[in-house]
C-alpha cells in the first residue's frame, strides 16, 4: 500500500514535466556579420535565422585584414622562388661533384668554385657597405 502511495505522490510531481512541449528545432540558418561604427545589425530573414553581429570601430572599415598587416617574414614561406630554389641547390651539392666535399665521388672538384663563390659574396658586401657610408 505505501508504495502505491509513494508511486501517486512521484507521478503528482512528475506530471507537470511530462506535460511540457518539446524542445523546438534548432535554427536552420545562422549569419555572421560584421557591422562598423553605428551600424544597426541586419535583421534575420526568416524564423528559422539567426544572425550573430561583430562590431568594429568606423576606422576598421576600409583596412587591410589583421592577418595581412605584418610584412610577411624572411623565412623560406617568405622568400622569393629564386632564393627558395638557390638554398635548395646549395643543400642538394653536397657529394655531387663540383661540390668540394670529402663526401661522393669528384667531391673536391669544386672546392675553386666554392672559393669564388665566398669571395664573390664577400666583395658584394664591402661594396654594399661602402655605398652606404656617404
Amino acid at each position: 500500500m505505501a508504495r502505491w502511495v509513494l508511486a501517486g505522490v512521484a507521478l503528482a510531481f512528475a506530471a507537470p514535466a511530462l506535460a511540457q512541449d518539446a524542445p523546438a528545432d534548432p535554427p536552420q540558418r545562422v549569419r555572421n556579420a560584421t557591422v562598423y561604427g553605428d551600424e544597426a545589425c541586419p535583421k534575420p530573414s526568416s524564423d528559422d535565422e539567426i544572425v550573430v553581429c561583430a562590431r568594429l570601430g568606423e576606422n576598421e572599415r576600409y583596412r587591410i585584414p589583421k592577418r595581412f598587416r605584418n610584412p610577411p617574414d624572411k623565412s623560406s614561406a617568405g622568400a622569393s622562388w629564386a632564393m627558395r630554389a638557390d638554398s635548395a641547390m646549395e643543400e642538394a651539392r653536397i657529394g655531387r661533384p663540383n661540390s668540394c666535399s670529402v663526401v661522393g665521388t669528384g667531391g673536391q672538384t669544386g672546392c675553386t668554385q666554392a672559393m669564388l663563390r665566398q669571395w664573390f659574396a664577400w666583395r658584394r658586401d664591402q661594396q654594399a657597405q661602402e655605398r652606404a657610408i656617404p
